[in-house]
Parts: C-alpha cells; structure tokens; sequence
C-alpha cells in the first residue's frame, strides 16, 4: 500500500540560512524531494537564489528540483512552467512521496508558491504551510529600528510607479516598505532628498554581499539589484 503523500511551502530565509524555522528545516530534513524556484537567463544560464541556501544544509543533492522562470512580466508562459512543475509534484504525490516547494523570505509574502497553491488546493491535496522572516522583518532588524511602535500603520508597496503615488501613500502611513523598487531608483532617490523622510535601505539582505544604509545618496550611485527594498519612515 502506497502511503499518503504530503506537500510542504517550506519559508527559507531572506538570504541567512540561519534564520530558516526549526520545523523548516526539519521538513527539508524528511522531504523526498525539494522543488526550488530559479530564473531562466536569456542566454540559456539558470540562476536560484535559493539553492545556495538549500546546499548550507547539506542536503541530499539528488532531491533538488529547479523550477526556472524567464525573467518577464509575460504571464502565459510563466503559467505554462507552473502547470508543468505541479504536474511532477502531483506525480510524486500520488507516489506517496514527501514534497517541499521552498522560497526565499516567507513564502506566503510574493513568492511563486502561490501559483502552485492553487492547483493544489484545487485537488484537495494535503498541504502545510509554514511561516518564515520576510526580507522587510530582517531589514528592520538589521537597521536596528522598529518597523512600528503604537498605532502606525505600515504600507507595503511593490513596484512603486511614480512618486505621486508614493506622496498619497505617506499621506496615509507612518511607513511604507518599497519592494522591486530598481525601475524607478533614480525618481525615488530625488523625491526622498527633497522631503523630511528617514529611510533604510536594504539589498542582498543576510548574504555576504550585504549593503545598507540609512543614506540615499549612497544608492542614487549604486546598481540597484533585484533583491533590494527600501523603508521610509515619515517624519509627521
């Protein structure tokens, strides 16, 4: 008799392997096999944050799956890669395997996991979510700061379109997170300089390639990678 499969959304960190939960990692521990999500580069290449914080933990190499996205806003063929990668999960499932899909952060906080989610709760599998530090938590910790005290309100906002926007929302809140925030960096950089505004940057966040700063000059100058955020504090 084949035994009931299981799929587990495993939080890894934001980039510190450490900072991964106890029952995470002991679910990737017992895990048959572990999907990870990557992105496909144009010329071919795959890259994954998450894979070297996958191999921090010895691992058995064997039971890692990449999932790789190109890239790009186009939704179709993202979908298509999806279908794909739930379709082996459902094999394995069915096989009575043991299965994590992991994602940087917390995995319930803009990951890919969401996508698969919904094919797996559309038939009825057995799922466990567990919880994990979003890069915003680690940013604040890093910077020594509270992200909130009383009764502020915080605002996450991704892709920040123009500063008009950003304007209405420090109209409303004590803090707003900016996450995907390299498209419109140089805008940002000159809004901030000209208003009464602390920030805390933040990129490759518990990495080794760490960089902060509570400076904005310091990031008008820099490349802005994909793995970077920015919080502003309003100074009412």
């Amino acid at each position: 008799m084949i035994k009931q499969g299981k799929i587990y959304g495993v939080s890894l960190s934001p980039g510190d392997p450490d900072l991964i939960t106890l029952k995470g990692l002991r679910t990737l521990q017992q895990a048959d096999k572990i999907y990870y999500p990557g992105s496909l580069l144009s010329n071919g290449d795959t890259t994954s944050f998450s894979l070297p914080i996958l191999r921090h933990y010895q691992l058995e190499e064997h039971k890692l799956i990449g999932m790789f996205l190109k890239m790009s806003d186009e939704r179709a063929e993202a979908e298509n890669t999806y279908t794909a990668t739930f379709q082996d999960m459902l094999a394995d499932y069915k096989n009575g395997l043991q299965i994590a899909f992991v994602s940087e952060g917390d995995i319930s906080f803009y990951s890919t996991f969401a996508y698969l989610l919904k094919y797996i709760q559309e038939h009825q599998l057995d799922v466990e979510i567990i919880a994990g530090v979003p890069s915003f938590i680690l940013g604040a910790a890093v910077h020594q700061t509270p992200l909130a005290i009383l009764d502020e309100k915080i605002a996450i906002l991704p892709r920040m379109k123009n500063t008009e926007q950003l304007k209405r929302y420090l109209d409303d809140f004590e803090t707003v997170i900016l996450i995907k925030v390299r498209s419109v960096i140089t805008e940002l950089c000159d809004f901030v300089q000209t208003k009464n505004l602390n920030i805390m940057y933040c990129e490759r966040l518990g990495t080794s390639q760490q960089f902060i700063t509570t400076d904005i000059r310091d990031v008008k100058s820099r490349e802005v990678p994909y793995f970077s955020l920015l919080i502003i504090k309003n100074q009412k």
